[in-house]
């Protein structure tokens, strides 16, 4: 049994919810004064996830998993962007064709 496939698909699932609450915190949707916990655990979860998908994909051979060591960089960096709207944005954004391309070919069953 191949876990590289679960794993890139909840690495990008937890990827896409943390877009989508940052997204609407950005749009004044939630407010997030009080449960600004939920964007950095999300944040954790999505790093975490990324990495297992990373080792797993590498363990396997996978090329799935491997499509997300693009990802790491911005990843990494999140935490040093500040809290600055369009830097944290485009930083975050950048992390998200290595998870399009996971996605892909995890689908294909490479």
């Amino acid at each position: 049994m191949t876990l590289t496939r679960p794993l890139v698909t909840a690495a990008a699932a937890s990827y896409a919810a943390n877009t989508a609450f940052g997204t609407a915190v950005a749009a004044g949707l939630i407010d997030n004064a009080r449960i600004r916990w939920v964007h950095h655990a999300l944040y954790a979860a999505t790093v975490s996830l990324t990495a297992v998908a990373l080792v797993a994909g590498a363990a396997e051979r996978r090329a799935a998993g491997l499509a997300l060591l693009p990802a790491v960089g911005p990843l990494a960096a999140l935490p040093y962007a500040g809290g600055r709207l369009r830097r944290h944005a485009a930083l975050a954004g950048t992390a998200a064709p290595a998870f399009v391309a996971a996605l892909v070919l995890v689908r294909r069953r490479d």
